[in-house]
């Protein structure tokens, strides 16, 4: 018995520390946002967008907080000047400085686009997730309605909606917001109605978990990829939408400024002071094209083929 522990011990002789560890591969734990973090900054392009966007909404913050100039302060003495150390974008045909009133609209415009977006938010996974998650005549009745809405033009019924409460930033917002949640709530509800099927969610339903945690806590949590991809989208697309009206006269009332209000304003002077032109259309252009490569990097980042 001896002779047999004893040739046993010969033929298998335990590992040293090093050789037990000359496999392991050492891996640091991720949760799922911070690998999507970790994808998006290798994309350069989105990095700039995220740095120029950030910026912007600090410039919008401060500029009009400290500037020795009013957004609406008028100077009659300094009447359509060109861009100096004083005024750095030069000033309108009442005296006003543009840089300041470009970074006021930039409060205005970029606070429609991500209150906007926000909004979209919630009505689109609050009402795609229930039509997704419960079925049946439920979700029928409720997908009926959104092909009504989808049918309705967007652009008329933000106009209608501006002529009835008047032109301001609450009006603006109701009308984008009336149509613009629809892609959200189908997107949210095809995802629902894939992932509600998994094993996870038969599982969380097993345990006694309650319908609405399921849907909330297990189905919307695992679409959270898509859902921000079309959330990045919608901010640029109310941002236009925004500067669009301004533009065409039935935006922000004066003396508020919006990006569309000060290109309609600088319309007239296009011909002597092109200058005064350039500035909201190329701040509207850039802010635009950020977050256009946000939306690139965000949707690259959430997709699990890139991994």
């Amino acid at each position: 018995m001896n002779e047999e522990i004893k040739l046993t011990a010969d033929l298998f002789e335990p590992l040293s520390e090093d050789e037990k560890n000359h496999e392991f591969i050492a891996a640091q734990s991720k949760t799922y946002f911070q690998d999507a973090w970790g994808r998006f900054k290798k994309n350069k392009m989105a990095l700039i967008g995220l740095a120029f966007l950030s910026v912007m909404v600090i410039l919008a913050i401060l500029v009009p907080m400290f500037s020795p100039f009013e957004y609406d302060g008028m100077d009659l003495t300094a009447l359509n000047e060109m861009p100096s150390l004083t005024h750095p974008m030069g000033t309108d045909k009442f005296g006003r400085d543009i840089f300041v009133r470009v970074m006021y609209g930039a409060r205005i415009s970029l606070s429609i686009g991500f209150s906007s977006a926000f909004i979209c938010l919630v009505i689109g996974v609050v009402y795609g997730g229930i039509a997704g998650y419960v079925g049946g005549k439920t979700e029928m009745i409720m997908m009926r309605i959104v092909d009504i809405l989808y049918s309705l033009p967007n652009l008329l019924i933000v106009i209608l909606i501006m002529l009835i409460f008047g032109s301001n930033v609450i009006s603006i917002l109701i009308g984008i917001c009336i149509t613009a949640w629809i892609g959200m709530a189908r997107l949210v509800r095809t995802q629902v109605l894939t992932l509600k099927e998994q094993e996870f969610a038969l599982a969380a339903y097993v345990l006694g978990a309650s319908r609405s945690r399921i849907l909330f806590k297990h189905l919307v949590i695992n679409c959270m990829g898509p859902i921000i991809v079309n959330v990045t989208m919608l901010v640029p697309s109310a941002i236009f939408t925004e500067a669009f009206l301004s533009f065409i006269g039935i935006g922000i009332s004066a003396p508020a400024a919006s990006w569309g209000t000060l290109a309609n304003e600088a319309r007239t002077l296009i011909e002597s002071n092109p200058i005064q032109i350039i500035w909201p259309v190329l701040s509207i252009c850039l802010t635009m094209l950020s977050l256009n490569f946000i939306g690139d990097g965000v949707s690259d980042a959430f997709d699990p083929k890139k991994k």
